[in-house]
């Protein structure tokens, strides 16, 4: 082969190789680039999931979720009722109420005004017999003053040996601080919510009497042994009912590390009785043990999940939790709140239907029948819901799903609520407290919140004296007798002798 052929090929083969590098580095660059370019998509699908996660969470609110009122920012609008096109404030035909007066037995001074001589319009002179006497009273409340025992017990020294002999002090008489005093301070603790400094200002300005802060701590302490027992006799009662709601809210018991450690109030509520327990515990199993492992009651609860250990068929949902369940579905939009609109449209005629039952204007035959209508549309809908586009919606709905049969428990065991609203109006003033007292510093501070908060709910559900109860259990208390109980038509004697 001529010599400039075999340059030629050289040549050739040097562009071939030079060509097959260069394709090979451009190939290279471009699965690089490639690579780069499903890395950035990769973040940008995240970072597009992050922003539609935190916009859900800027649209949250006590409509769409479980976030309370109070915590709404300015702006938010509750969906309006239907207007009813009548004037607010009392309605024509509606019972009247008015302040009644006092028997004359609880009258403690009378004034008789008597009847004018002339009349007020004509200026002649009033003959005849009086023929009515107008009653009014004023309620007033005298200075107050603490009552102050001294016991002076007196010694004798014994001629023969020289021993002093004190008088020993009556045991009714070996408090500092009486009953009703001790109870006051527990009452504006746990019913009033005041903290300790707002409890001594207040004795000290209305009362006049001084107590320190220790001295108040130690009639927590008092009180809290003393409704030991009451408390587990509630427990008991509230396990052997036919139907029980549960509830829980946030709370603080101590500080870990200089923060405060988590905790929840939990709450376990019949029509009278009502148990709380603080727990650090948000778990099922606390659940258990406040009813008990033999409770076979029906259970009104929200979807929480602590609750799915009990039988779905003895449950029944929240359908106030559900409400805001379908309004977060309106709040996302698209295919969601056409969902969600489709879903509150029954739950509105569910609602117009229970109430009318209610109120006597339709009987729960037709209620259920009626009913049976509206249970395969909601399952319908869920089951759209389920597979949604809207990855929230879809499992809010998968989740409803697996409850189904505790939605309409109601509509046929008589007596159940659809709502788990009494237990939520129960916990309304703990999260008060929780907000204004920051929870409490250690778990005997805990065992005295959640018995005073047993006690005083379960004496208002019963229209019964607080006061008077926590009176009377401290004197029982202090002297070994029977404690009052905290059960309804307890016939438990009263111990308090008359003043």
């Amino acid at each position: 082969m001529p010599r400039n052929a075999r340059i030629r090929i050289a040549e050739l083969e040097a562009q071939v190789a030079a060509r097959d590098a260069r394709i090979a580095e451009l190939e290279a660059q471009v699965a690089a680039r490639d690579a780069r370019i499903a890395e950035l998509e990769a973040q940008v699908k995240a970072l597009t999931r992050r922003v539609a996660e935190l916009e859900a969470q800027l649209r949250r609110n006590s409509t769409n979720s479980s976030k309370p009122p109070s915590s709404d920012p300015p702006g938010v609008r509750r969906p309006p009722r239907e207007p009813t096109g009548r004037r607010a404030g009392g309605q024509p035909g509606h019972e009247f109420h008015e302040r009644e007066l006092l028997p004359p037995e609880q009258v403690n001074r009378v004034i008789e005004v008597p009847a004018p001589e002339r009349c007020h319009s004509c200026n002649e002179k009033l003959e005849g017999g009086q023929r009515e006497v107008h009653r009014h009273q004023m309620v007033e409340i005298p200075p107050l003053q603490p009552l102050v025992t001294e016991v002076r017990c007196h010694a004798v020294e014994c001629a023969h040996c020289g021993t002093l002999n004190r008088a020993l002090a009556p045991e009714a008489v070996g408090h500092v601080f009486g009953e009703r005093l001790s109870a006051m301070v527990c009452l504006l603790v746990g019913k009033y919510r005041l903290s300790k400094r707002l409890v001594r200002d207040a004795l000290s300005d209305l009362l006049g009497v001084r107590l320190s802060l220790g001295a108040i701590g130690n009639r927590e302490k008092e009180m809290s042994a003393a409704l030991s027992g009451p408390v587990a006799q509630a427990e008991q009662y509230v396990r052997d009912q036919d139907a029980a709601h549960l509830d829980e809210t946030g709370w603080y018991e101590g500080k870990v590390q200089g923060h405060h450690r988590r905790a929840w109030l939990w709450l376990a509520a019949t029509a009278l009785v009502a148990v709380f327990r603080i727990s650090s515990s948000h778990g099922g199993e606390v659940a258990k043990a406040l009813l008990g492992e033999d409770f076979a009651g029906f259970l009104i609860t929200d979807r929480w999940s602590a609750y799915n250990w009990y039988e779905t068929a003895l449950r029944q949902l929240c359908w106030s939790h559900l409400t805001r369940d379908f309004q977060g579905f309106i709040d996302r939009g698209g295919e969601s709140a056409r969902i969600g609109q489709a879903l509150m449209e029954e739950r509105n005629r569910m609602f117009k239907w229970w109430h009318q039952v209610r109120d006597g204007t339709m009987s729960r035959e037709d209620f259920a029948r009626r009913m049976s209508e509206v249970e395969q549309e909601v399952g319908r809908l869920l089951r759209q819901a389920s597979v949604c586009a809207e990855d929230e919606t879809a499992g809010t709905a998968a989740k409803i799903l697996q409850l189904e049969e505790a939605l309409w428990t109601f509509v046929q065991v008589e007596g159940l609520e659809p709502t788990n609203n009494f237990a939520e109006r129960l916990l309304r003033p703990c999260v008060m407290y929780r907000k204004t007292s920051l929870g409490t510093q250690s778990p005997e501070g805990s065992r005295f919140v959640e018995r005073i908060l047993t006690a005083v709910t379960t004496l208002d559900l019963q229209q019964r004296n607080v006061l008077e109860f926590l009176t009377d259990l401290l004197y029982a208390h202090r002297r070994g007798l029977p404690l009052p109980s905290l059960l309804p038509f307890s016939t438990t004697a009263q111990t308090l002798p008359p003043a």
